[in-house]
């Protein structure tokens, strides 16, 4: 990986573009956590030669000077791991140091517990796990601290520098607030940036959604439901028979010679005007479409669901489609007509292809379908005997009649009307 030139990585704290935020969040922290200790430690130190006191400054300008060395090496190498390791460790190890080159807890006032930014720090840059050996560290160095103040408390106090009571208790407050204070600036920041991860993490999740629905209803804009459930969660080839589907074309008639005189963009405002109407009372009358050839609707019942009259449907979806045309001269401006033609039985259905995959029918009775349609009378719904038997009792039909179908030979078909009046 390239890492990022100096300037732009003491800018950004040597965050890189391929970091994930969980990275970024440390490598920031960490990184504000050094600009923290840096400047308390200075103000500490210039605060003590103030107040009177004069130790020697060789420990706190050491521990200054790796800090920032070692800040300005992770910048330039961008070994985080290495970077986080060492930094902790001066942060434990730095302030107990300058304690005993003081003197004890009370003369240093407590400087000691600057190390506790270690175990802190490790919380949040490493983890909850890791941070334990941190805090177990600074806990033995504290206790290390105390054991050798108590036992050599008189050998300690006699060469120890003479610090008054009132400068102890102002470091001591020093050096509580100062921890405190960075401690609280450490935990807002990561707090703050953890819940700015959380709402770019729930926006790009509210982003997936949607394009997740849009890919959904894209889907079933192809599919239907079922299908497109077990395409989702099922590699197989998708095929199934069933016994008994209603199947109908609506075929647009003389469609050839009208498209001759219209330009690629009024024939495509035509068509899509019309099928989109179809699809509408499709989805009304609870029933599915299959798909358009050319200038043919295909629509069938009784796929994949569980309504039992779906022949009924279809014959009615028929009837609407059919009186749609006559009527309604705004989706038909060109007045054009169709032939419809409904078949009713076994059919074969399933999911062709791989890429640009469609849901499709086989069988004679697509077969059947498609050529009453094709051999009808413009303006007219036929349908086989199959479908007239179970229609005969809900609409009106005109007199059989005999078609000459291709494949089939002569064939009776019926001439569907209208739905029947209900008797009072």
């Amino acid at each position: 990986m390239n890492r990022p030139p100096f300037l732009v990585a003491l800018r950004t704290g040597g965050v890189r573009p391929e970091d994930d935020a969980e990275t970024r969040l440390k490598k920031t922290l960490l990184v504000f956590a050094t600009g923290l200790v840096s400047a308390g430690s200075m103000l500490w130190l210039f605060l003590y030669g103030q107040m009177g006191p004069q130790f020697s400054a060789t420990a706190p300008l050491i521990f200054q000077l790796a800090v920032v060395g070692n800040l300005l090496y992770y910048l330039r190498s961008g070994n985080f791991d290495r970077f986080r390791y060492s930094q902790l460790a001066l942060f434990l190890f730095a302030p107990f140091a300058v304690q005993w080159s003081i003197g004890n807890f009370i003369t240093a006032s407590g400087t000691s517990l600057w190390g506790l930014l270690a175990p802190i720090g490790a919380v949040l840059f490493f983890g909850v796990r890791e941070s334990l050996a941190w805090f177990i560290a600074y806990i033995f160095l504290t206790a290390l601290s105390g054991f050798f103040d108590y036992f050599l408390a008189d050998t300690l106090a006699s060469n120890a520098p003479k610090v008054s009571t009132r400068t102890s208790v102002f470091f001591f407050a020093l050096n509580f607030a100062a921890i405190s204070s960075i401690v609280y600036l450490l935990l807002r920041y990561a707090v703050q940036e953890k819940a700015k991860a959380q709402a770019s993490l729930e926006a790009t999740h509210r982003l997936l959604q949607d394009e997740q629905e849009r890919s959904e209803r894209l889907l079933l804009n192809i599919l239907p439901g079922p299908i497109a459930e077990r395409l989702k969660h099922d590699s197989q080839t998708i095929a199934d028979g069933f016994a008994d589907v209603t199947v109908m074309f609506v075929d647009i008639v003389n469609f050839t010679r009208i498209a001759e005189k219209m330009t690629p963009q009024q024939v495509f405002a035509m068509l899509n005007r019309i099928f989109s109407s179809f699809d509408e009372l499709a989805e009304h009358h609870a029933t599915e479409k299959i798909k358009t050839i050319g200038d043919a609707y295909m629509v069938a019942g009784g796929l994949n669901n569980e309504q039992s009259n779906y022949t009924q449907s279809i014959a009615e979806l028929a009837v609407a489609m059919r009186d749609l045309l006559h009527r309604d001269f705004t989706v038909n401006d060109m007045h054009l007509d169709v032939r419809i033609g409904i078949g009713t039985g076994p059919v074969v259905a399933g999911v062709v292809g791989k890429k640009k995959f469609i849901y499709d029918l086989w069988g004679d009775t697509v077969n059947l379908a498609s050529r009453i349609t094709s051999e009808g009378t413009p303006g007219m719904i036929h349908v086989d005997e199959t479908t007239y038997q179970r229609l005969a009792e809900h609409f009106c039909f005109d007199q059989p009649k005999v078609l000459h179908l291709k494949g089939k030979g002569d064939t009776v078909v019926y001439r569907l009307d209208r739905l029947r009046e209900a008797n009072p």
